[in-house]
C-alpha cells in the first residue's frame, strides 16, 4: 500500500468547511490502496469546534501531531472575540472596526506573513524530515488556507526531494479577505513572492474551482488539476420539512455577503402579501455578521428571524433536508468568482431548492445551473429574486415545492477521492 504524508491544519474536533475536504479524502483514500498519515497540529486555535465529527475519523489512517504556537492564543487576552472572529474569516465593516481589530489586523497581514501559524513551519519541518525518512514516504500533500503548511512543504521539497501536491482549498493573494489584511507594500510583495515560489516548486497543484486554476496559470507553469469539494452519503433518517415557509442560510454569513435585493425583497414581500407575512421565516444557521444582523434589523425582519447560532455538521444537514428553500450567498465582488462554497454540494443532495446570489460568472453558478438545483442570481436582480421566492411560496402552499437534481454522483466525496488517488499513484 502506497503511503501519502497529508499536512493539514483543520482536522476534527475542528469545525467549519475548512475540516470537510481531507476528513473525507482520508476516509476513502484506503479504497484505492493508499495509507494516509495526516499530520495535525497538536494544541490548535479553532475557531470552531465541532465534537461530532471526530466520529468521521477513519481507523485506517495514521494521526501524527506535533506542538504549534500560534499569536492567536496570545491576543485572546486582550479579546477573544476579535481574535476568533478575524481568524474565522469574519472581518468587521472597516468604518466600524475598533482600535483593536484594527491592530490585530494588520499585525496578522504584516508581521505574520503569510498567515498566523507560520511559526509551525519550521518545527514541523524538523519533525516530518526524520519522520519521512525513517519510513520511506515519498509523497506529501500540504493543504492550505492556512497557506503556511505550503512553507512546510516547500522546504520538505527543497530537502527530500518528495513528490510534493499542494492543495489550495482557497487562492491565496486574491482570496476576498486579503485586501482587508491592511499590508504595507513590503508585506504585499512578501505574499506574492511566496505564493509564486510555491507555486512553480511543487510538482502538482490542486484547487477547487477553474478560475482558480486560470488565476494560477498566469504564474506557474506546473500541472494544475480541478478537484472541487463535494458531498458524502450521511446516514440521516428523512427529515420532516419544516411548517413554516423557512428559507434557510446554513455556515458562516460574513459580513461583506449582504444582499441588499434578498431583503428588500423580503421586506417587501411582507408588507403585501399578508399570507406571506404567516407563513414566512428567515432560519440562520452558523457565524453572522453583526452588518448582516443589523441589515435584518433596518428592514424590519427581526420578527421573522430564527439565529440557531453555530449546530454541529450533523444538525446542519439536517436542516438542509427540512428546510423549504436554501441560501447561499458568496460576496459581490470579481475576487469571488473562484470561491465554491463547500456547502454548496451537501445542498445539492438534500433536494431542497436553492438560491444563490453572487457575482457574475461565478464557477458555482455554473454547477447550480448544470446539476437543475437552484437558480442563480447576480446583485442587481431583485426583482427576478422576488419574483421566485413568490413563485417558492406558492408552490409550498400547494405542497409542491420540490427540485429534480440531475448529474450529481460526480461530485461524491468517493468519486472525487478516486480522482485524487489516480493523482497520487
Amino acid at each position: 500500500m502506497k503511503k501519502v504524508l497529508i499536512i493539514t491544519y483543520y482536522w476534527p474536533p475542528a469545525g467549519g468547511p475548512g475540516v470537510q475536504r481531507w476528513l473525507k479524502f482520508v476516509k476513502y483514500l484506503p479504497d484505492y490502496n493508499i495509507q494516509p498519515i495526516v499530520y495535525i497540529p497538536e494544541n490548535p486555535t479553532y475557531p470552531i469546534v465541532d465534537e461530532e465529527l471526530v466520529k468521521d475519523v477513519s481507523d485506517k489512517e495514521i494521526v501524527l501531531k506535533n506542538s504549534i504556537f500560534e499569536p492567536y492564543q496570545l491576543a485572546s487576552v486582550f479579546s477573544k472575540k476579535s481574535t476568533r472572529g478575524i481568524s474565522s474569516g469574519i472581518i468587521p465593516n472597516p468604518k466600524k472596526q475598533s482600535f483593536l481589530q484594527k491592530v490585530l489586523l494588520w499585525t496578522r497581514g504584516n508581521l505574520f506573513i503569510p498567515d498566523a501559524r507560520v511559526f509551525w513551519v519550521k518545527p514541523s519541518v524538523k519533525y516530518l524530515k526524520k519522520y519521512i525518512q525513517e519510513n520511506n514516504i515519498d509523497t506529501i500533500i500540504t493543504s492550505g488556507p492556512p497557506h503556511s503548511l505550503h512553507l512546510i512543504g516547500l522546504k520538505l521539497k527543497e530537502e527530500l526531494k518528495v513528490k510534493w501536491f499542494a492543495d489550495f482549498r482557497d487562492p491565496w493573494t486574491t482570496i476576498g479577505y486579503h485586501s482587508a489584511l491592511k499590508l504595507s507594500a513590503y508585506a504585499e510583495k512578501k505574499h506574492k513572492d511566496l505564493e509564486r515560489k510555491v507555486l512553480n516548486t511543487a510538482d502538482t497543484i490542486i484547487v477547487t474551482s477553474k478560475t482558480t486554476k486560470a488565476e494560477f496559470e498566469a504564474i506557474t507553469s506546473k500541472p494544475i488539476e480541478v478537484i472541487t469539494n463535494g458531498y458524502d452519503v450521511e446516514k440521516i433518517d428523512k427529515q420532516i420539512l419544516d411548517e413554516k415557509f423557512t428559507l434557510a442560510h446554513i455556515g458562516s454569513f460574513l459580513s461583506d455577503r449582504n444582499p441588499q435585493i434578498l431583503w428588500e425583497s423580503l421586506s417587501e414581500l411582507v408588507t403585501e402579501n399578508e399570507l406571506f407575512a404567516q407563513h414566512f421565516q428567515l432560519k440562520l444557521i452558523g457565524k453572522v455578521g453583526q452588518e448582516i444582523l443589523d441589515a435584518i434589523s433596518k428592514f424590519s425582519l427581526d420578527n421573522y428571524c430564527n439565529n440557531l447560532g453555530y449546530v454541529s455538521h450533523l444538525e446542519a444537514i439536517k436542516h438542509q433536508k427540512k428546510s423549504q428553500v436554501l441560501l447561499l450567498i458568496e460576496i459581490d465582488s470579481p475576487e469571488t468568482k473562484s470561491i465554491i462554497p463547500g456547502k454548496l454540494f451537501e445542498y445539492m443532495v438534500s433536494e431542497r431548492p436553492i438560491i444563490a446570489i453572487g457575482p457574475k460568472d461565478s464557477d458555482f453558478a455554473e454547477i447550480i445551473t448544470s446539476t437543475n438545483t437552484g437558480i442563480f442570481f447576480t446583485y442587481d436582480e431583485k426583482e427576478r429574486l422576488k419574483n421566485l421566492i413568490l413563485s417558492h411560496f406558492n408552490l409550498y402552499l400547494e405542497q409542491k415545492l420540490q427540485v429534480h437534481a440531475v448529474g450529481l454522483q460526480q461530485y461524491s466525496r468517493k468519486n472525487l477521492t478516486e480522482k485524487l488517488a489516480d493523482l497520487i499513484r
